[in-house]
């Protein structure tokens, strides 16, 4: 027997009492029912779930699940549909990222990569602000690249003020997807700046003379997205495509509006994860726990389910938060969407703990497929904030204090 952990139904269901009046079960995100984007993702679960193993052995990218991602246009998903894009809601954006994430984790989450940084246009497009990629997005189903994780506040790199731009030389890493990029959305630290150190954000496509990839990725989990080090070696950048530059060292609203975009698509595909090693440990332990000496199975089953419904409430929380892209860049924001990150984080780490306990010998063994998403799972961990500086920020904050510096500092 296998069970589907999904909350959206291929069929209406009947009410209580044999009424015949239907009933569509809402994704546990929030889509809308009648939205084909979830539909159509959870109808890519099998073809990609067929390679995920593969490419986790290979550690090789997934070029076969983007392939299928721009068949289907999802690069373009939330583009609004009057710039040409599928004008999905943020809500159905994550509930595409949680479905594919139970065939091919990696594909899920190196796409998460990229819709994060279309929503921080989008949200940009609905104040009137300028959001050039949109179009792109739109009309090429370009692939936007972020090495945003690693730079932060300081960022890294220098960076040469020439006639008409800059020239930017540093090493990112990682830089998810990067194998299929098209467009690089990156900072560099710019030293001598005229009002001290700075920071310049910049848009560089991956054909610029000077953009190479390194190899580099080889992780626990989440091996296949392709996390690689891209090189900028001594690029041209005209000023057309720096969209900031702002002091170094100091906390800016750009990561408030980064934060409130990034993190519910990112732990919404780690939801998925977790469903999915919830799904494949109930299958065993519908056989186990008919056996008399395995009393523990089911209580074991019940903690796994009580702890994924922390998560999906968690991040659906974060993403009815987000408004559908129209939320208010503030700190509070950031340190609220900060803390959801850490307990979904929690929570789905303990569905995987919980799914390798259920399945036993099997789901430890290489190759059962538990064992494979329990290692996936704790990427996780490792997304912006991880949970020490997470309770650092929302700590000091509450506390009155700056998030980075200490009073008189």
């Amino acid at each position: 027997m296998s069970m589907s952990l999904t909350l959206t139904h291929d069929k209406p269901l009947s009410t209580p009492g044999g009424s015949a009046t239907p009933i569509t079960a809402r994704h546990w995100t929030g889509a809308d029912p009648a939205s084909s984007w979830p539909a159509t993702a959870t109808s890519l679960v099998g073809p990609l779930a067929e390679r995920a193993a593969e490419h986790d052995r290979s550690g090789h990218f997934v070029h076969d699940g983007f392939l299928l991602l721009r068949q289907h246009r999802f690069f373009s998903m939330l583009v609004p549909a009057e710039l040409g894009g599928g004008g999905a809601s943020y809500a159905e954006a994550c509930a595409v990222l949680s479905e594919l994430a139970r065939g091919c984790p990696a594909t899920s989450l190196a796409l998460s990569m990229h819709t994060h940084l279309v929503a921080a246009q989008v949200w940009r497009y609905r104040r009137g602000l300028p959001a050039p990629a949109l179009t792109k997005v739109a009309n090429d189903q370009a692939v936007l690249i972020s090495t945003g994780a690693a730079d932060w506040i300081n960022s890294s790199g220098s960076a040469q003020r020439v006639d008409g731009g800059f020239r930017l030389s540093a090493v990112k890493t990682p830089a998810s997807a990067c194998p299929a990029g098209n467009v690089l959305a990156t900072s560099v630290r710019w030293d001598e700046g005229p009002e001290g150190p700075q920071v310049i954000h910049a848009s560089v496509p991956f054909t610029a003379e000077g953009v190479t990839i390194t190899e580099t990725w080889d992780s626990m989990g989440m091996r296949a997205t392709g996390s690689h080090t891209v090189v900028l070696d001594n690029v041209f950048v005209p000023d057309e495509a720096v969209a900031l530059i702002r002091p170094a060292g100091k906390w800016h609203p750009v990561w408030n509006t980064v934060l409130g975009v990034a993190m519910p698509v990112i732990m919404a595909s780690y939801v998925g994860v977790a469903e999915a090693a919830a799904a494949q440990a109930i299958e065993i332990a519908s056989v186990r726990a008919t056996r008399p000496d395995h009393p523990e199975v089911a209580p074991l089953v019940g903690r796994m389910l009580n702890q994924l419904t922390v998560a999906r409430d968690t991040v659906r929380a974060m993403i009815e938060a987000c408004d559908d892209l129209d939320f208010d860049n503030t700190e509070a924001h950031a340190a609220a969407t900060l803390t959801r990150k850490t307990n979904t984080a929690e929570a789905v780490l303990v569905v995987a703990r919980l799914a390798l306990e259920i399945g036993g010998g099997n789901a430890y063994a290489i190759g059962g497929g538990i064992e494979r998403l329990f290692r996936d799972l704790h990427g996780a961990l490792y997304h912006p904030l991880p949970a020490a500086q997470q309770e650092r920020f929302t700590g000091r904050l509450a506390l009155g204090f700056d998030p980075l510096s200490f009073p008189g500092s």
